[in-house]
């Protein structure tokens, strides 16, 4: 069993609630399709939009699928299967609220995807630093919301700037998080 595999099995997915109003239950299949475990053995494209993120709010999924996210970024998932992953990481961190039902138990899933994606640090700056695909901006993007050390932040936005967006090179990726700096 690998790594994302793993991951997705951990997870209960039966007892979370999916954006779509049922069980997240059919999250599990979806995600072994995007690392490319499911049937054609190769990542396919699946949007998780209205399931586990919108725009205004992450549902009771978002946690658990940041940290398969994070396992496929350590496992052997094929260029496109990380990208997608990445940007699937990147609404979880980005992510502007909690729904309902979740905030009323006291879940600020926001910020427990961050929670999680600061576990991953390493693998986020891995994937910057190997300029493997076009992956190295949305992860350079997650980081600045996730990095604590914003030095560190800096010199690896000097070591990069051949190879990342001009969004990130310049700062301008950086403005949401001013308002997570208190």
């Amino acid at each position: 069993m690998r790594l994302v595999e793993m991951e997705i099995a951990r997870q209960n997915w039966k007892g979370m609630l999916c954006g779509c109003g049922g069980s997240a239950e059919h999250l599990a299949r979806d995600l072994l399709r995007l690392a490319g475990r499911g049937a054609l053995r190769e990542p396919s494209h699946v949007s998780l939009e209205e399931h586990v993120w919108s725009p205004a709010v992450l549902w009771e999924p978002a946690p658990a699928v940041a940290s398969v996210a994070l396992a496929a970024l350590a496992d052997d998932v094929a260029p496109a299967g990380r990208e997608w992953f990445l940007d699937l990481l990147q609404c979880m961190v980005a992510g502007g609220g909690t729904d309902e039902d979740s905030a009323r138990r006291g879940l600020d899933l926001p910020e427990l995807c961050r929670a999680v994606a600061v576990q991953g640090l390493r693998l986020l700056y891995e994937e910057v630093m190997s300029n493997r695909s076009s992956g190295a901006g949305v992860a350079f993007e997650i980081l600045t919301v996730v990095e604590p050390d914003r030095a560190r932040l800096q010199r690896v936005r000097e070591i990069a700037a051949g190879w990342l967006p001009v969004c990130c090179r310049t700062g301008l990726c950086d403005d949401d998080l001013r308002a997570l700096d208190h």
